[in-house]
């Protein structure tokens, strides 16, 4: 699983999102094969947890910040962060 404290030595904005704990799940990919329709389930709640949130854009900007490739970081995937970075983001 993702530590959202990388970086930070457990203390900033990570501490206050609202993906932590148990929802973490939906956030990333998961290890086995996953169909599109489950993709597309998994990233909307996600994306309903993110809007939520009282440090989205902390999330967010530290997501484009470090050109993170996987999971939902701000409520955005990682093609929605490809395109608000002009394809800039690594893989």
């Amino acid at each position: 699983m993702h530590d959202l404290g990388i970086g930070c030595g457990g203390s900033g904005w990570q501490l206050k999102a609202a993906c932590r704990g148990p929802q973490a799940w939906a956030f990333f990919p998961p290890s086995r094969p996953e169909r599109k329709a489950e993709k597309l389930d998994r990233e909307k709640e996600a994306k309903a947890i993110c809007a939520t949130c009282g440090v989205r854009k902390d999330c967010l900007a530290y997501a484009l910040r470090i050109h993170e490739p996987y999971g939902i970081w701000g409520g955005m995937n990682e093609a929605e962060r490809g395109q608000m970075m002009g394809g800039k983001v690594a893989g």
